[in-house]
């Protein structure tokens, strides 16, 4: 066996052989034997402006041509500053801070120390107990990996991050019998509005309203994980705003860029950043290498001016029709059991009785047709670039049923 030098993520160490992409535009990427695939994925869930964006790509080359450095004090730079503003001007939260680092699982542990520093910083030592939903996936970090709700994904690295608590992922109830119980040990709570790597869940009726007020009245902090739903993926900037709800901490990646650059981070509200700023002296002991990196600032705010003037926001309601449309037309002819989705991110759960082994040979022969969608258990998950046409819409989901006949 000849398996390649790299170790790919999420995937059997003893594999030697992956499709090898060479090429991408638009929605489009093309593999070295020439086949071209509509990106029913955005790679990995974030590529909203789609690939090959001279905005981006130039705004990028500009900054590195600056120099970069970093901001650990007593630095700073100004295109840094300028991406912490936009981001947070267009969050629910434009009074906030804007902490910078490079991925989504830095962004979800980052919250998890704040969420635990807060309780600490107002004196209230025995706050240290994270409530977490099944289902849930907030990154591979040591934190994120404990905040799983996701079982497979916390197996075999020995011991977690002690003081989680999983509750029921769709009933409030759940979250309430778990303050009931632990009261005011409780830091906060961490959610995906809607949950993407779980099968894209979005959130049953009134479910993130009450659990707001669970945090509210208990003190604890709520934390959204916005990797996936932030930038306009649910026809809103942020989910926070689709769901009309505001919380303390918002965890960003994916779509701050789409791609272009790895950025993620946090999104501290007001009432976090008094904690934090109330003693004068204090420092805030947390930062990578990267936090800020000025070429990952460009690309920020080069996606988010594109975002704006592309009117991806609004579009995403568009993506969602269309799709809600096709799927649930399959769900009438009994080609599917179920559509799940919102805006831009939408699954597909397969027939009764379908095996995880069988969704991925559905994938993958859809694959050779030329559609990259993502196996999820029974289902398939979709979250195209926002800048995707209904034709290439249509034709997915017609590469779909094609398929499951």
């Amino acid at each position: 066996m000849n398996t390649p030098r790299l170790l790919h993520p999420f995937a059997k160490p003893a594999k030697d052989s992956f499709r090898s992409l060479v090429r991408a535009e638009g929605v489009r990427v093309w593999d070295d034997t020439g086949r071209e695939y509509i990106d029913g994925l955005g790679s990995l869930w974030y590529c909203q402006v789609g690939y090959g964006r001279t905005e981006v790509i130039e705004a990028i080359e500009r900054e590195l041509r600056v120099g970069h450095y970093n901001v650990f004090d007593p630095w700073a730079n100004p295109i840094t500053e300028q991406a912490a503003e936009r981001i947070a001007e267009v969050s629910p939260m434009p009074d906030g801070r804007v902490f910078l680092c490079c991925s989504g699982s830095e962004s979800v542990d980052t919250a998890f120390k704040i969420t635990r520093l807060t309780a600490q910083l107002k004196g209230e030592p025995d706050r240290q107990i994270m409530l977490t939903r099944g289902r849930g996936y907030h990154g591979v970090n040591m934190a994120g990996t404990s905040l799983q709700g996701i079982a497979p994904n916390r197996e075999n690295w020995g011991d977690l991050v002690p003081h989680v608590i999983e509750i029921d992922p769709d009933d409030i109830e759940s979250a309430a019998r778990a303050f009931a119980e632990h009261g005011e040990r409780i830091a906060g709570v961490i959610c995906e509005p809607v949950q993407g790597a779980g099968g894209v869940h979005p959130p049953t009726d009134d479910y993130l309203r009450r659990l707001r007020e669970l945090c509210t009245k208990s003190g604890a902090l709520l934390v959204l994980d916005e990797v996936i739903c932030g930038f306009g993926r649910t026809g809103s900037w942020f989910a926070s705003h689709t769901y009309d709800v505001t919380p303390d901490l918002i965890t960003f990646a994916k779509g701050v860029t789409s791609g272009y650059q790895p950025v993620g981070g946090v999104i501290v509200s007001r009432g976090v950043c008094d904690v934090l700023e109330a003693a004068p002296d204090y420092i805030f002991r947390h930062g990578y290498t990267y936090s800020g990196h000025p070429a990952g600032a460009a690309a920020a705010i080069a996606n988010i001016d594109l975002i704006e003037s592309d009117g991806l926001v609004e579009r995403a309601n568009g993506i969602g029709e269309r799709f809600s449309a096709g799927l649930n037309a399959l769900v009438g002819d009994g080609r599917l059991a179920e559509a799940r989705g919102v805006g831009g991110v939408w699954a597909a759960k397969l027939p009764e009785g379908t095996e995880p082994h069988e969704t991925i040979a559905i994938r993958d022969a859809m694959l050779d047709k030329g559609v990259i969608c993502r196996p999820i258990g029974d289902s398939l998950g979709f979250c195209p670039p926002l800048v995707i046409s209904d034709a290439d819409i249509d034709t997915m989901i017609d590469v779909l049923s094609d398929t499951i006949d």
